[in-house]
C-alpha cells in the first residue's frame, strides 16, 4: 500500500519583515521624524508667521545652538556613559575664549604686545596680523574644554568612577570656575578681531546661519566616522556589550576616553557660538543646558543603555524641540508650557520604541 507523500514545510513567514520593522519605521528616529513632519504641518496651519522666511532662519540658528553639543553627547550615550558637564563647559569654554580675546587685545596685558599695538594717534589698538588673536583666543576655549573632556575620561575609563557622579562633579567644579576666573561678571569678546568673531559665530552666508552651516559639516563628519571607520565599531561596540568587547581586542579605556573628549569639544566649540550670538559670555550661559541636550539625544532615538544612536536623530531631536518653543510662542502660548512639553515627548518617544520592540 502507497504511502502518501507529506506536504512539504513552508517556511513563507520566516524572515519576513513586517511594514514597522522596514525602512523609516524601523528605528525610534523614524517615528520621531515623522512626528516631527506632522507637527510642521500642524503649524504651517496654525500660524501663518512660521514658513516665512525670518521665521526659519531664526529656527535654523536656534535648534543649531544645542545641536552641535548634542552631536557630542550622541558620542558618549553611543557607549552607555552621560555627561551632564555639558553646560558647564558650554559656559568655561566660551568665557575663556572671550577673556583670552580681550586680554590679548589690551595694551600692557601680558603678551598683549605681540598680537596688538596702538596706531599713531596712540589710542586705536590695532592687530599685528588680523585674526590670529582670534584663532588663539578659540583654540584656548577649546584646549580648556579638551582638559575637561580627558580629566571626565580618566575618572570613568581609568579610576571606574561612575559617568553620572563624574559628571555630575564636573559640571558643579567647572561652573564654579566660570564664576572665579570671572568674579561672576562674565566676560565680553573684545578687540580688532572682534568683528571676525560676530561674524562666524552669528552671521550668515547666502542667508543661511552660520550655525547651521557649522553643524550640518559636523553631522556629515560624524555619519562617516560612526559608520565608515574603526572608532565608530569600537563606540557601538562598547554600548552593545563592553565585555564583549574588550575580549575582542577593543581598546576600551581609550575609546572611553576619546568620547568624553569628543563631548567635551563639541560643548566649548558650541558655547563659543553661543557666546557671539549673545555677544558676551555671562556667568550663568548655558544653566541647565545639558537637560535640553541629553532630551533632545534621547528624543532623536539614542538608547541611554547605550548601542544606538546618530547624527541624524540627534539633530531631529533638536529641531522637534525648537519647532515646540518656537510654535508656543508663535501661538502666544505660555513658554513655562515647553518642559511639560518635552517631558511628554520623551516619555512617548521611548514608549513608542519600546512597543515597536516588544512586537518585532
Amino acid at each position: 500500500m502507497a504511502v502518501p507523500l507529506e506536504s512539504p514545510i513552508s517556511f513563507t513567514n520566516v524572515g519576513r519583515i513586517r511594514w514597522w520593522q522596514r525602512g523609516i519605521f524601523a528605528s525610534q528616529t523614524g517615528y520621531v521624524l515623522l512626528a516631527l513632519l506632522g507637527l510642521l504641518i500642524a503649524m504651517h496651519f496654525a500660524s501663518p508667521y512660521f514658513f516665512t522666511q525670518g521665521n526659519m532662519q531664526n529656527v535654523a540658528k536656534n535648534f543649531s545652538f544645542i545641536a552641535i553639543a548634542t552631536l557630542g553627547i550622541t558620542f558618549v550615550i553611543i557607549t552607555g556613559g552621560i555627561d551632564l558637564s555639558v553646560g558647564s563647559m558650554m559656559c568655561f569654554s566660551a568665557m575663556i575664549t572671550s577673556m583670552v580675546m580681550s586680554g590679548l587685545s589690551t595694551p600692557g596685558m601680558p603678551g598683549a604686545s605681540l598680537f596688538v599695538h596702538l596706531a599713531a594717534d596712540g589710542k586705536t589698538v590695532v592687530a599685528n596680523v588680523p585674526g590670529l588673536i582670534l584663532l588663539v583666543s578659540i583654540l584656548a576655549g577649546l584646549v580648556t574644554a579638551l582638559i575637561v573632556g580627558l580629566v571626565n575620561g580618566f575618572c570613568i575609563a581609568v579610576l571606574g568612577l561612575s559617568p553620572f557622579v563624574t559628571t555630575l562633579g564636573m559640571l558643579s567644579i567647572v561652573r564654579g570656575l566660570g564664576y572665579v576666573v570671572s568674579n561672576g561678571r562674565g566676560s565680553f569678546p573684545g578687540g580688532p578681531d572682534a568683528d571676525y568673531f560676530y561674524a562666524l559665530t552669528s552671521g550668515d552666508l547666502f542667508g543661511v546661519p552660520a550655525p547651521f552651516i557649522y553643524l550640518v559639516i559636523l553631522a556629515a563628519v560624524m555619519a562617516v566616522v560612526l559608520h565608515h571607520t574603526s572608532f565608530g565599531r569600537h563606540v557601538f561596540a562598547l554600548g552593545g556589550n563592553e565585555k564583549a568587547a574588550e575580549l575582542t581586542g577593543i581598546p576600551v579605556v581609550r575609546v572611553k576616553i576619546e568620547v568624553y573628549v569628543i563631548c567635551a569639544l563639541a560643548a566649548g566649540l558650541q558655547g563659543i557660538i553661543v557666546s557671539g550670538w549673545l555677544g558676551s559670555a555671562p556667568a550663568n550661559m548655558a544653566t541647565s543646558y545639558e537637560l535640553n541636550v541629553i532630551a533632545a539625544a534621547v528624543i532623536g532615538g539614542a538608547n541611554l543603555a547605550g548601542g544606538v544612536g546618530g547624527p541624524l536623530g540627534a539633530i531631529v531631536g533638536c529641531v522637534l524641540l525648537e519647532v515646540i518653543r518656537n510654535g508656543l510662542v508663535l501661538a502666544q502660548v505660555s513658554s513655562y508650557w515647553q518642559q511639560t512639553l518635552v517631558g511628554v515627548i520623551i516619555i512617548l518617544a521611548v514608549l513608542v520604541d519600546r512597543i515597536r520592540s516588544r512586537i518585532t
